[in-house]
């Protein structure tokens, strides 16, 4: 999909605040009302726009303690990686979860109420599956993300994601 300056204009405003209304989300672009509506809706349609979701401050909900886990996977099959994805994505602790390459299949991302937590989660979660190799865990002091995320540099845009779908890894 090309992105063209309305586009552009509409995705920083949604990602600022996606709660405002039409009307004012046309005012701030510049744009009417109903060329506002119809973008939006061409950008969900096309996947670039794929929810509107609730920042969660993990402080204020019980969840400050923030660390990432690298886990390696043995035996490195499609079968186990993909159990072990399906799995580890359901756990309450993981906020993020990320199937890499190089000397580990996973990062894992958690939030959990203090250190003991982080302890809990790698012992009684992580070690108790046979598939689980090895696990490296990093405390995170700090998570800034950035507010928005702008479309890369040029005309195009790289339309709908593949994250959902599994993506071969050389071994």
């Amino acid at each position: 999909m090309k992105f063209d300056a309305v586009d552009l204009a509409l995705l920083r405003e949604l990602q600022n605040d996606a709660r405002q209304t039409n009307r004012d989300l046309a005012a701030k672009t510049g744009v009417s009302p109903s060329t506002s509506l119809e973008r939006v809706k061409l950008l969900r349609e096309h996947g670039v726009v794929t929810g509107y979701h609730a920042a969660v401050d993990l402080d204020a909900i019980g969840r400050p303690v923030q660390a990432l886990i690298s886990v390696r996977i043995r035996p490195p099959a499609r079968p186990v990686i993909e159990g072990f994805r399906e799995w580890a994505a359901r756990l309450p602790e993981v906020i993020g979860l990320f199937v890499t390459s190089g000397a580990h299949d996973f990062l894992l991302h958690i939030a959990v109420p203090d250190v003991n937590g982080v302890y809990a989660f790698v012992i009684d979660r992580l070690t108790e599956r046979r598939e689980v190799a090895d696990v490296q865990t990093t405390m995170a002091y700090e998570h800034v993300r950035p507010r928005r995320i702008d479309p890369a540099p040029g005309d195009e845009g790289q339309g709908r994601s593949t994250a959902s779908s599994p993506v071969r890894r050389p071994r």
